[in-house]
């Protein structure tokens, strides 16, 4: 069964991203993907806490509009897998689930994804948050100050196999991708919005790890817009096999990347070289 990633810019606004990613999940599926993977962020990228000076780009406001399965972009993503017929996952978008014990109304990034029936199957709140100065730059990035980290370990069965669920600077973090095989992963999922100077060096790199250290499948959409004035994202979307070999993959811009998931090679590979089995070391230590 084949299985796509789609990347685009997002920088169109809402309703014009929501139009570029209708328009590749419908390529994806007319090219025989039975699953699909977004972005992170593909629908809000930009978006902050408090919005602009204009009052627009709220990431609060968004993720309280988004709180439901009624929400405009939930409710966007069960249609187009209704319409396709697809397993789709949905990036991630914000949304709002008020901690009343904290009073902390930060969203979270949520990875969402859908069944051919329009159903959400799964829900995963992004763990690792991108608080970091990139030297190459000079930038300085805050992801806590916009969202909540979330605490769960998910995965979920697909008729591709069990997928285990991540988002970008999760990719950093290998003890995360063993807990998902421990739960029986086949398929990693590492949704994205990489920056150009981090996808330049390390973007490729981060797949392809994650793939030959856990024998497993990646599912790695990417934001694609390296000329973007302020928020310059790496592209480069990509499938990944369990031995590391990219088996499509796309440069900047928007577009699709679409290749078979085979577990029986996965499965062979896991026999031949049983990684897991040879474990010594546990994920935990005695403090």
């Amino acid at each position: 069964m084949k299985a796509a990633v789609i990347q685009v810019r997002g920088d169109q606004g809402l309703a014009g991203n929501l139009a570029s990613v209708a328009h590749w999940l419908e390529q994806a599926a007319a090219a025989g993907a039975a699953l699909a993977a977004l972005p992170e962020a593909f629908a809000y990228y930009g978006y902050r806490a408090g919005g602009d000076s204009a009052g627009e780009h709220n990431l609060t406001t968004a993720g309280a509009a988004e709180a439901t399965p009624a929400g405009p972009v939930r409710s966007f993503l069960a249609e187009q897998a209704r319409r396709h017929g697809l397993w789709l996952l949905g990036g991630t978008l914000p949304v709002a689930d008020v901690d009343v014990e904290s009073n902390d109304a930060r969203p979270f990034a949520a990875s969402l994804l859908f069944s051919p029936a329009g159903d959400e199957i799964a829900r995963y709140n992004k763990i690792h948050l991108f608080d970091v100065d990139v030297p190459e730059t000079g930038k300085s990035y805050r992801e806590s100050a916009d969202y909540r980290p979330g605490k769960e370990v998910v995965t979920a069965d697909t008729p591709l196999g069990r997928l285990g669920l991540s988002v970008c600077y999760d990719l950093r973090f290998p003890e995360l991708y063993r807990a998902l095989v421990d739960d029986g992963a086949e398929i990693l999922a590492a949704p994205s919005a990489f920056t150009a100077s981090t996808g330049r060096a390390h973007w490729e790199l981060l797949l392809r790890a994650r793939a030959v250290e856990n024998l497993c499948y990646v599912l790695a959409p990417n934001m694609g817009h390296r000329d973007h004035p302020t928020r310059p994202t790496w592209g480069g979307s990509a499938i990944v096999d369990p031995w590391g070999v990219v088996l499509a993959n796309l440069d900047d811009g928007e577009g699709f990347a679409i290749a078979d998931i085979d577990l029986a090679h996965l499965r062979s590979l896991r026999a031949r070289m049983p990684v897991h089995r040879h474990r010594r070391l546990g994920m935990t230590r005695n403090t």
